[in-house]
């Protein structure tokens, strides 16, 4: 016999000759042993143990008489080792599932390589160029196959790993393992740029609708036969295990829409085919059963993924968003509707609907966000937090850290949220006692926990304490804490434990005043003071909390009351109902006036009239945070009543002077225009100093837009404000001795200038309406302007309605008048930060002090926000000459000198001379020939061609000329086509300039 025919019986034969120098027993054994191994239960070691084995075996290099090493040599004894992998996985069915698991990334890919190449599919042929139609059916599977793991593999590799705790390092394991991780990222890096051919190979395999064939043991032998001896099975239909269409849509469903879903993540679009194919999935299993299928699909997970899907697809007026608490809570993150959050997670701790997973997550990600600058997301972290700790509690979990982290400094507001939460997680009457005793448990090592014993009373006189803990209960705990903190008082002097003195008055004393301090509900504070009073007659109830302020104005009267009870409850109610004012509880705020109002009705007009006012205040401030916040205009009742508080001449009434702001700033940013400079009585005007620079302003405001003539009110105006401004004390004094600020008037108006920097600094920040903010802005710049001292005048809307000069002008306080403006011009831009005047006032404001990076700043964005971000042409009363120039001496002083040269050309003139001196300049902080494109001006152009030619600068000589050969810029085209190309460049240069100062 031949060699080589001695080598063809040893290649096909089921027991293979042994050539001289290779032991062929061995294998000979171990095909025998293999057929034993994968008939057993559960063989040891695992079958898929076995694949790794071989193909290590049959990977191995070889080396060469010359003692170099070789690629693993294509001989008989690598083939069948080759051919046993394969026999180990067709045992396993192909269960990519089971073959993931246990296997590597290079080894699982060697062994789809193999199955590939004994499938005969030619290698370096791109899978997507074949048609699955035409190849035999186990062909076609083997591509489905390699395709499929190439498409969970990358999805699998998106997925956050767990690193595993390093042993002690011994040097060849760990180069090993480096090995290993480099050919894995190779590979990977190689299948995600064929992924988009992955994805059409298993779009087309959704169209065979027909049964296919995978490779098992038998077919395997057939194919490592020779040609002749295989006589077509292979070929065949029948040939493998049998894999119905509809598993194989089933599957290639599922890893399509996995691939799909990682991919939406940079692009949302694509989350809709997701839902397809994982919806479609999910009708095939219900239409086949799960049990049926020859590759498993872990329906816990494509219920994620379908529950995930229906969140991300859904618009947000979708009826279908309201479906599941996730897409609730995906559609308050994504608008910022915090607060519906919260309440979600509130009032999930009743039905515990949602994974304890799923609320960490949303918890992470809301700390993301306020790590990123969101402080008002610290609340909602908090709160949510609360929601997920009291969650856990009930569940018997440990307390999160955060939760700890959160609570080492608590509030009372924390401790009332938290009270809610876990009022609001039990229902007493149907929970078990298991969750009574949870619940009870965390708020008495809550307590523990706590050093301030104000916040531990708090706690332990709840309602649900009291309810959940029993007295001797409630006993021990009162007494460890008084033992940890002996010097913790509750009140002026120490006090000891309540259960000390089992039934002492004094302790329902400080348990009454102490709900008295939390209770807001008038009719319970009512309550709370009779039986008080009840009690004792020798306190003076008002006097308990620190927090209860009541203005002067007001306590004096007040503390006139003889009766004792009705003292405390009038000042308690006042001062309750002005501290939920100033917190913006305006609901609570009208119960507790509405109450007082009822109360002094009865027995005082005086105080009657005090209650009217501070519930027009309340108004006032409610229809400013409510609907006034959308524009819509005020009740005509509200303004009829702001009118006849301004009007009002009831004698001895005390008045607060907030009061007098708030409403004629109320009328002013209402446009009551009408009123103030027509209808409001003489006598109010020539005593309530706000009204007459209410009407001073109101008056200006309507004659804007008149004849220059008609500026007699903005002359009047000016003189209150100057000598408002004004440091002399040799002010013309009327009869009554008060400074008169009114020309040929004698008023009250005079005391304003003693509150100068208090009154104006508090009643301007109220008014929001632009002409009036406008109006009062260039009054003060004017004022500003007029100092003989100044260097940079500051530019104002309307700033010529104002004289130009003052007779006394030593007298003015320019200090308090710079320190007003800056004020000024800040708080007017927190109203509309798109007020390209108030910007360019702000931008002058920098450039006088010499700030010139933020001028710049300031004066692009007047720009761009009047030009679309310079996609239109910036107003020419927006960039004045002045404004230019402005620009180029901050560029100038910027060491900007390539920008100054091009914003030389912005002005009607070009400053040929100033563009020409910056171009010389050598230290350019900019970036000089890049600008070079901006350039329009030819005369500019030729300058810099000659200048860089002087210097040798051949490459900058080279970027001047192209630039000034570009056809638009000819002098021979007509004038709409240099202005087009002039406006081009314009709007690309100031578009460069604003990202690099914005």
């Amino acid at each position: 016999m031949s060699a080589e025919a001695a080598d063809r019986e040893a290649a096909t034969s089921s027991r293979p000759c042994t050539p001289p120098q290779t032991s062929w027993f061995e294998f000979v054994l171990e095909e025998a042993l293999l057929e034993q191994h994968l008939q057993k239960p559960s063989p040891d070691p695992p079958p898929v143990q076995l694949i790794v084995q071989f193909l290590e075996q049959a990977s191995k290099p070889s080396v060469n008489e010359q003692n170099q090493v070789q690629p693993p040599p294509d001989n008989k004894r690598n083939r069948i080792l080759k051919l046993l992998a394969l026999k180990v996985a067709a045992h396993l069915k192909w269960d990519l599932d089971v073959l993931e698991k246990s296997l590597s990334v290079p080894v699982l890919n060697m062994l789809l390589n193999e199955l590939l190449c004994i499938s005969k599919v030619p290698p370096g042929t791109k899978h997507v160029d074949v048609d699955l139609s035409s190849l035999p059916p186990t062909t076609a599977m083997a591509i489905l196959l390699y395709n499929r793991w190439a498409i969970r593999t990358i999805v699998q590799s998106s997925f956050p790993v767990k690193q595993v705790k390093p042993g002690p390092p011994q040097l060849n394991v760990m180069n090993q393992i480096q090995q290993e991780k480099e050919l894995t990222e190779n590979i990977l890096k190689v299948l995600k740029e064929q992924a988009a051919d992955s994805i059409l190979v298993l779009e087309g395999a959704l169209k065979l609708n027909k049964d296919l064939y995978v490779h098992t043991i038998r077919t395997l032998d057939l194919l490592a036969m020779e040609p002749g001896m295989v006589n077509g099975e292979t070929e065949s239909s029948t040939a493998g295990l049998k894999i119905s269409a509809e598993e194989i849509q089933c599957q290639v469903c599922y890893d399509l829409g996995a691939i799909y879903f990682q991919q939406g993540s940079t692009n949302a679009a694509v989350h809709e085919k997701a839902k397809e194919k994982f919806f479609k999935t999910k009708e095939l299993i219900a239409k086949n059963g799960s049990s049926s299928l020859h590759f498993t699909i872990d329906e816990e997970r494509l219920a994620g993924y379908c529950q995930a899907c229906e969140v991300l697809t859904s618009s947000s007026d979708d009826a279908s968003q309201q479906a599941t608490p996730y897409s609730h809570i995906h559609s308050c993150m994504k608008s910022g509707k915090y607060q519906d959050l919260v309440k979600i997670f509130l009032e999930d701790n009743l039905t515990l609907s949602l994974p304890e997973q799923f609320r960490q997550s949303v918890l992470r990600e809301l700390f993301q966000k306020a790590q990123q600058g969101n402080d008002a997301l610290d609340e909602v972290c908090f709160k949510v937090c609360v929601c997920n700790t009291v969650c856990d509690v009930l569940q018997g979990r440990t307390i999160d850290i955060q939760f700890c982290q959160l609570f080492l400094k608590p509030s009372k507001e924390k401790i009332d949220f938290l009270l809610e939460v876990c009022s609001g997680s039990i229902n007493l009457e149907d929970a078990s006692e298991a969750l009574k005793r949870k619940m009870a448990a965390f708020l008495k090592n809550l307590c523990l926990g706590m050093e301030d014993l104000q916040f531990v009373f708090m706690i332990s006189s709840h309602e649900l304490f009291i309810k959940l803990l029993k007295d001797d209960e409630r006993k021990p705990l009162i007494d460890q804490m008084r033992k940890r903190s002996p010097r913790i008082n509750l009140c002026t002097k120490p006090v000891t434990s309540f259960y000390d003195i089992p039934a002492s008055a004094s302790v329902n004393i400080g348990q009454l005043e102490h709900q008295l301090i939390l209770s807001v509900d008038p009719w319970r504070i009512r309550q709370i003071l009779i039986e008080l009073h009840g009690m004792t007659s020798e306190r003076q109830f008002w006097t308990i909390s620190n927090k209860w302020e009541v203005p002067n104005v007001y306590g004096n009267v007040i503390l006139g009351i003889k009766d004792s009870l009705t003292r405390d409850l009038v000042y308690i109610l006042m001062a309750k109902g002005l501290h939920c004012c100033a917190i913006k509880d305006f609901v609570h705020a009208k119960q507790l006036f509405a109450a007082c109002l009822e109360l002094v009705t009865e027995f005082s007009p005086k105080l009657r009239q005090v209650m009217l006012n501070e519930m027009l205040l309340l108004d006032i401030y409610t229809h400013e945070a409510g609907a006034g916040v959308s524009g819509e205009r005020p009740p005509s009742d509200l303004i009829s009543r702001v009118r006849g508080y301004l009007e009002m001449r009831v004698p001895d009434i005390p008045l607060r002077q907030v009061i007098a702001e708030e409403c004629v700033a109320f009328l002013l940013n209402w446009c009551e225009n009408e009123y103030l400079t027509m209808q409001v009585p003489l006598p109010l005007v020539q005593t309530n100093p706000y009204v007459k620079l209410g009407q001073l302003l109101a008056a200006t405001c309507k004659e804007l837009p008149g004849p220059k003539e008609s500026r007699r009110t903005a002359k009047d105006l000016w003189e209150v404000v100057v000598q408002i401004c004004s440091v002399s004390n040799q002010h013309k004094r009327g009869n009554d001795g008060r400074v008169s600020l009114i020309k040929h008037r004698e008023s009250t108006l005079g005391i304003m200038y003693r509150y100068f920097m208090g009154t104006l600094f508090f009643f301007f920040p109220l008014l929001q309406e632009p002409l009036v903010l406008t109006t009062i802005l260039s009054l003060f710049v004017k004022l500003h302007n007029v100092r003989e001292d100044i260097v940079n005048d500051i530019a104002a809307e309307h700033i010529s309605i104002w004289p130009s000069s003052i007779p006394n002008l030593q007298s003015v306080d320019f200090e308090a008048v710079a320190v007003t403006v800056k004020e000024l011009v800040s708080y007017a831009l927190t109203i509309n930060a798109n007020n390209h005047f108030w910007l360019i006032i702000q931008a002058d404001i920098y450039f006088a002090t010499n700030q010139y990076s933020a001028a710049l700043h300031y004066y692009l964005q007047a720009g761009a926000v009047c030009s679309d971000f310079f996609n239109k042409m910036v107003p020419p009363d927006v960039y004045t000459d002045q404004v230019i120039k402005r620009m180029i001496k901050c560029c100038s002083l910027l060491n900007c000198h390539t920008q100054v040269a091009i914003l030389c050309q912005f002005l009607r003139e070009v400053d040929y001379k100033t563009a020409f001196k910056a171009l010389q300049e050598q230290n350019s902080h900019d970036a000089m020939d890049s600008y070079y494109e901006y350039i329009w001006d030819v005369t500019i152009l030729e300058y810099l061609t000659y200048l860089h030619h002087k210097r040798g600068e051949t490459d900058k000589r080279q970027i001047a000329i192209k630039a000034i050969g570009q056809t638009e810029l000819n002098a021979s085209n007509p004038e709409e086509v240099l202005q087009l190309a002039a406006q081009r460049r314009k709007k690309k240069f100031l578009q460069a300039m604003a990202k690099l100062y914005f």
